[in-house]
């Protein structure tokens, strides 16, 4: 019997749940069934998901294949890491405390990754609004001090050639009037 680690849809229309069950591969979608092992809510902002990780890791031991959804699921809540760190006891690899060390450090990374998540869910849409535009003025600014120096840097060059052309026509006036002094003399 091949096993199979899936979802089970449940809820109405456009408002769907899910339990997150081990079944036979032959059996129904949502059908019969040989263990719940949790469920999914994947209306809620981040996804709600329960789920029993020691049966899971029991299940995927055994070789229960989860389908891509649940795989992601499993990954998500750290069956999968569970699992892994399990097998490297099993080799002798790790030691058990080891492997635990491990897994809660990894849970307490992924456990502040989902907080500054949902803490960024949670901010209302007119504090991102003022976020996005305080980002907007800094580009502002950043571009009218680059078009500043643009300017100052052509003024400059004007400048310059203004000052080069007086002297040029500086040296040439003086020539100029002693050219029509000398007629009338």
């Amino acid at each position: 019997m091949s096993v199979k680690i899936r979802l089970q849809r449940h809820g109405r229309s456009k408002s769907p749940f899910y339990h997150v069950v081990v079944a036979d591969s032959r059996a129904p979608r949502d059908g019969k069934f040989i263990e719940k092992i949790g469920s999914y809510l994947p209306q809620t902002q981040p996804a709600t998901i329960e789920l029993d990780l020691d049966r899971a890791t029991y299940w995927l031991q055994n070789g229960a294949q989860p389908t891509d959804t649940c795989r992601a699921i499993l990954s998500y809540k750290g069956a999968l890491m569970k699992q892994h760190l399990a097998v490297g006891v099993r080799k002798g690899a790790l030691t058990q405390e080891q492997a635990d060390a491990k897994f809660a450090a990894w849970v307490s990374e992924k456990e502040n990754k989902v907080k500054t998540h949902v803490e960024r869910v949670k901010m209302t849409a007119s504090q991102i609004a003022t976020a996005r535009l305080a980002e907007e003025v800094k580009v502002n600014q950043a571009r009218l001090e680059k078009l500043a120096a643009k300017a100052a840097a052509a003024e400059a060059a004007a400048n310059a050639t203004t000052e080069e052309a007086a002297t040029e026509e500086g040296a040439e006036a003086p020539a100029a009037e002693e050219a029509t002094e000398t007629p009338a003399e």
